[in-house]
């Protein structure tokens, strides 16, 4: 074998230790970097993966699996028996649909497409349909092809400069729905080449609003393949916000909520990271833009709104493991609805991690259950969701261990 060849985890028979080695290692992280995500040392690491510590409980491989970013636990704990992906949700029956428009080469297509004006019209009812739908990646998925290959025709028709770029401003938009659908189902190409397609369609739109969104969605990109890329998410949110932040004094509500939404990313990456300081000090900044935003205004993508500032202070606690100032502000904030069903579900996912840390676990399933009914296409592809039932099914409580197969159950984990 080559010194440079590195062992694949799923060839037997590899010791969980092992697994844990090589996973940290593709990920470009070290024994100390894993170790304080963790809350632990580096030492700890280095004494799971030579064997000196046992196989961890359940709820610890979680907490390994959902830093490392691992699409299915059996990643690291090598069993093929009890395959539960995390951070992939099943694919969608109209995935396949939506590749295919995205993919489409109709360079020879002469149908005329319709103005920018009315695909626009269409696509503000898509968002509208996203936020009011329990069942949103349906019917949103519904509505992607014909609006993708409409979209791409107009810009290939577009008779003159301020027409073409009309209607890359579109396009991008719709790439950015796209995204939204595509995130978290097994076909991560597709979101790059998505999230890469908005963004070059929003810089050739010159629309600073569309340019901070696609900016915003590229960088959650980065985010979620794991601490290896914080650094690319903070380098696109940097140079997103310096773009705009130069235009605020003038700028609408709409360019001032993408700068809101992009300032608390590069706060929710720094809560990834366990920069307490730097987490609070951005969700602030997001808050005070927050509140120059109309009370009723609610941005139609990141939901970026002052609706929306007391569910992310909930994340940035949860991120930074602060359990007691997580319940805390879930309370605070439950009494400003999110008008929004799949964001409001995430919320309660939020809220359940929240729970879940400071040890209240039936609060943590009850508010899972809320986010269930709240949209359950939500909830079927949340990775933390998914982490806190299975971790509450082998619960020692019979009464939490039945709500929680139950939850399992709807959720496709476990069989009915």
């Amino acid at each position: 074998m080559s010194p440079r060849a590195v062992p694949d985890p799923y060839a037997d028979p590899l010791a969980f230790g092992q697994r844990l080695q090589i996973l940290r290692t593709r990920k470009g992280l070290t024994r100390d970097q894993l170790g304080g995500l963790m809350g632990r040392t580096g030492s700890w690491v280095k004494a799971l993966e030579t064997g000196r510590l046992k196989t961890p409980k359940l709820d610890v491989v979680l907490r390994l699996a959902e830093i490392l970013r691992l699409r299915d636990l059996s990643e690291l704990t090598g069993d093929q028996s009890v395959r539960v992906e995390l951070f992939t949700g099943p694919g969608h029956p109209r995935l396949a649909a939506v590749r295919t428009a995205v993919d489409a080469l109709a360079l020879g297509d002469d149908r005329e497409a319709p103005p920018a004006e009315h695909l626009a019209a269409r696509l503000a009812r898509a968002w509208r349909a996203r936020h009011s739908s329990p069942h949103h990646r349906d019917v949103v998925g519904a509505l992607l092809p014909d609006l993708i290959s409409d979209t791409q025709s107009a810009v290939r028709q577009a008779g003159s400069a301020s027409e073409r770029r009309a209607a890359q401003a579109v396009l991008s938009e719709v790439y950015s729905l796209s995204q939204f659908f595509i995130a978290y189902q097994p076909d991560a190409a597709l979101l790059w080449r998505v999230a890469d397609r908005g963004l070059v369609a929003a810089q050739d739109s010159g629309d600073p609003h569309m340019v901070g969104v696609a900016a915003w969605l590229s960088a959650q990109a980065h985010r979620d393949e794991g601490p290896a890329h914080f650094d690319a998410a903070d380098a696109v949110t940097s140079a997103a916000l310096g773009h705009l932040e130069p235009m605020l004094p003038d700028a609408g509500d709409d360019v001032l909520a993408i700068t809101g939404a992009l300032t608390f990313e590069a706060g929710y990456t720094a809560a990834r990271r366990g920069d307490t300081g730097t987490a609070w000090r951005y969700w602030d900044r997001a808050d005070a833009m927050a509140r120059r935003l109309p009370e009723t205004y609610f941005h139609p993508v990141t939901s970026f709104s002052r609706a929306i500032m007391g569910a992310h202070a909930v994340t940035v606690a949860v991120e930074l493991r602060q359990a007691g100032e997580a319940v805390r502000q879930a309370a605070a904030c439950d009494a400003v609805p999110i008008p929004s069903r799949p964001r409001r579900a995430r919320h309660r996912i939020e809220e359940a991690r929240g729970y879940q840390l400071a040890g209240r676990p039936d609060a943590a399933l009850a508010t899972l259950s809320s986010a269930h009914e709240s949209a359950p296409e939500t909830i079927a592809y949340n990775g933390y969701a998914k982490a806190i039932v299975m971790e509450e099914a082998e619960s020692k409580s019979p009464p939490r261990r039945r709500r929680a197969a139950e939850l399992a159950v709807k959720l496709g984990l476990l069989a009915a």
